[in-house]
């Protein structure tokens, strides 16, 4: 997947595919917490390296948090590292245009309606806040997201909330991941309550000792391993359907009978025959093109049944 930087610097970026799918997948998330805690962007990505939210994490602990951000409107802290909101390049001076205030507002009120919310931020971060409608406790009163007096309100109604174990956290922050990449809930299933995790950078996803899956560290997206297939062709997404035996790890188009609606390139798809599993890998064309091109390569399979 190309991951090079997305400009969004006027209000024309609100319109853009990548931000419009990433709005539209959000409303598949649910927060961890009874309580959500709205900050500020940062410049630098992901936000939690940056100087102010390595700050406001100190206060913030076993709550869900949720960066509000022009022109995406929301980032659960879950989704920092994802492909596109870590690739995105936009000013942070806190000064929002009428456009990106009522789109943001929009987003978060869709994500945050049923929740506690405390919200410490500021400028136009607040004005979208504000304008959400949505029932919010504000902790910035003097202008500033880094004061003492902020901070210390941001400590007292943190205290108030009920906190999460990090496993089930921890657990959610997968199943998020999961649901925005094949953009349905039903995918909680590829993250089933024995997952672990291995590994710094890229992630291997174990249930019990049988990896599924790899978390990769550009994208802050899965690739799948041939049992990771069986849960798409069971929960019926992203399956390509095909009518001949695989003899490589490119699957041309001719011979494409068949795909779920929703695919777009770069997708992870499995390819099935007769029912059955063949191989898993990544799409190159849409879920038209797979079933009407004439030549070409539809999929470059990652794993195959040999």
């Amino acid at each position: 997947m190309n991951t090079a930087k997305i400009p969004c610097i006027s209000e024309l970026s609100l319109n853009r595919p990548e931000v419009i799918r990433w709005q539209e997948r959000m409303k598949l998330l649910e927060p961890y917490s009874d309580t959500i805690v709205i900050l500020p962007c940062s410049m630098k990505k992901p936000y939690s390296q940056s100087k102010s939210h390595m700050l406001y994490k100190k206060y913030t602990k076993g709550l869900q948090e949720v960066i509000l951000t022009s022109p995406f409107g929301i980032c659960p802290r879950e989704m920092e590292n994802t492909y596109p909101i870590q690739s995105y390049d936009a000013s942070t001076t806190g000064d929002w245009s009428a456009e990106e205030i009522e789109a943001s507002a929009k987003v978060l009120k869709d994500y945050a309606k049923d929740y506690n919310i405390i919200a410490h931020v500021t400028g136009g971060y607040k004005l979208a806040c504000e304008e959400s409608g949505l029932d919010i406790t504000y902790t910035c009163n003097d202008g500033s997201t880094r004061s003492k007096e902020s901070l210390d309100n941001l400590k007292m109604e943190v205290k108030k909330a009920d906190k999460v174990s990090n496993s089930k956290h921890r657990l959610h922050d997968l199943r998020s991941i999961a649901r925005y990449q094949f953009n349905s809930k039903k995918m909680d299933a590829l993250i089933s309550d024995n997952t672990q995790t291995r590994g710094r950078f890229n992630k291997r996803i174990l249930d019990g000792k049988k990896q599924i899956a790899t978390l990769h560290f550009e994208t802050g997206l899965y690739t799948l391993n041939l049992d990771a297939g069986e849960i798409l062709k069971e929960q019926k997404i992203n399956r390509v359907f095909i009518n001949f035996d695989l003899s490589s790890n490119t699957v041309f188009t001719p011979g494409i009978e068949g795909a779920d609606d929703g695919i777009i390139p770069n997708d992870e798809v499995v390819v099935v025959c007769d029912d059955q599993v063949m191989g898993v890998g990544k799409s190159m064309l849409s879920s038209d093109e797979l079933v009407n091109s004439s030549k070409g390569v539809g999929i470059k399979l990652r794993h195959r049944v040999k």
